[in-house]
């Protein structure tokens, strides 16, 4: 039994007054961790290397009965009465931020720098932290999650205020979900709580699948999805794409060209932040569909009894198509594979269906038949053409071959006993072996005429 973690957002309703108190403990919150990494800086050492580093801040900056005059009085007069858990939340951020500075600044002066003239990295105060609410010390919540009383800073003394919870999502209501400790979002226009879950998962034995979904990311189908057996038979497959999105997407980009050559000319160069709304829209845009499209073809799976979803190996991948400005560039540069496979992966693992990765060289290339390498249609890209004459589509194939590789890897299928469909270019005795869906079936019969050739021995 595994546990993930999954955050949910819920919305405030929040008064006028409300909102400035929620925005005034966040600012507090942020501008007592500012004045702790201040103090780090210069107690690093010490704090880092003793075996409890958060009670040795505090005896620097807070008055107890055994700690009557702290060094830095300074805290206990400038953030009167500050709950004691967020003052412990605070310095274990502020510890992380200046820990983090000092490897950094330990790795370059070892040299281990991007290139030889890197300049060191720069010590910082400002934050955008936000503050953790300790369930019964800061936050409370009613039996029905309908209203929330918060801990905030009034101006003049920490008082509790009730929020009412105006939406929210269901991963409270599994009784298996433990929910751990919120934090308080405000942005100025609105007031929010992050809730985490830790929701237990139990994965599937690798060895006992016995149906997958191989998903091929396009660009012409934002993604292409089979269910696929561990004997070669496809029970489903489905297109999945959001051309409307896309060309939205894309119209808005077209924008910025357009405004980029009013703006400079042939020449010259663009101010930072250059149509950075445009840019926003685009970037909502595609995660808006990594988010529908990750949903629908986790739901397909479920639909069809797979116990994993498999993808092509795509991270740091970078495509190499299209002139430079050209559409078919953009379109690669707005291309969902990494940001849909995560969305994916965070989906599905919660709903305990494995998220396997196959080599994606050579997925496309090769006809899923055994027939051996495809040639691509001149005239539409989507399709190719077999060596026996048949025309199919390129984004099929290639997700069948792509579960077929996770099960040739699963069954051991990917030594000289796999079909070899051209010979490679080394001095070896056997030719480079591309797995195919055809390699499951070869697999099947092989199976087959082994459990028959007894039966047929003794008649």
């Amino acid at each position: 039994m595994q546990k993930v973690i999954r955050t949910d957002r819920w919305s405030l309703v929040a008064g006028q007054e409300q909102r400035n108190m929620v925005q005034e403990t966040v600012a507090l919150y942020r501008a007592y961790t500012r004045a702790l990494i201040g103090v780090l800086w210069v107690h690093y050492r010490e704090v880092s290397t003793g075996p409890f580093p958060v009670a040795a801040v505090e005896r620097l900056i807070h008055a107890t009965q055994n700690n009557p005059s702290p060094r830095y009085a300074f805290f206990d007069r400038n953030f009167p009465k500050f709950p004691s858990y967020l003052r412990r939340a605070a310095i274990m951020a502020a510890l992380g931020q200046v820990s983090s500075f000092a490897t950094r600044y330990a790795r370059w002066q070892g040299g281990t720098r991007k290139r030889k003239d890197a300049l060191p990295p720069r010590r910082t105060s400002d934050n955008t932290l936000n503050p953790p609410l300790y369930r019964g010390q800061c936050v409370r919540f009613d039996d029905q999650y309908q209203n929330a009383e918060i801990k905030v800073w009034s101006g003049t003394d920490w008082i509790w205020t009730t929020l009412k919870i105006a939406a929210k999502r269901h991963r409270h209501e599994a009784s298996q979900n433990k929910a751990l400790s919120p934090t308080l979002l405000a942005d100025g226009k609105s007031v929010k709580l992050a809730v985490p879950f830790e929701v237990p998962v139990q994965y599937p034995p690798r060895k006992t699948l016995q149906r997958v979904c191989g998903v091929d990311l396009g660009i012409r189908k934002t993604a292409t999805a089979s269910i696929v057996s561990a004997d070669g038979t496809v029970v489903a497959r489905r297109f999945f794409h959001r051309g409307a999105d896309i060309d939205r997407r894309d119209k808005g980009l077209v924008t910025v060209n357009s405004k980029a050559r009013l703006t400079m000319g042939k020449g010259g160069k663009l101010s930072a932040g250059f149509c950075k709304a445009l840019y926003r829209k685009a970037r909502h845009r595609n995660r808006d569909m990594a988010q529908r499209l990750s949903r629908e073809i986790v739901a397909f799976a479920q639909e069809h009894g797979a116990q994993a979803i498999v993808l092509e190996h795509l991270k740091h991948y970078r495509p190499r198509a299209g002139r430079k400005g050209s559409t078919l560039r953009q379109r690669f540069h707005g291309w969902l594979h990494r940001l849909l496979a995560q969305r994916i992966q965070e989906r599905a693992e919660e709903l305990g269906l494995l998220v396997e990765f196959v080599n994606q060289a050579g997925t496309s290339a090769f006809a899923y038949d055994g027939s051996g390498a495809v040639k691509r249609d001149s005239h539409n890209w989507s399709w190719v053409k077999f060596t026996t004459g048949k025309r199919y589509n390129a984004d099929l194939n290639a997700c069948y071959n792509i579960a077929a590789r996770f099960f040739a890897k699963m069954l051991g299928l990917t030594g000289r006993n796999a079909q070899a469909c051209v010979r490679g270019k080394s001095s070896a005795t056997q030719p480079r072996i591309p797995v195919t869906l055809s390699t499951l079936w070869q697999h099947a019969q092989a199976m087959a005429a082994e459990h028959e050739a007894p039966t047929t021995a003794l008649a």
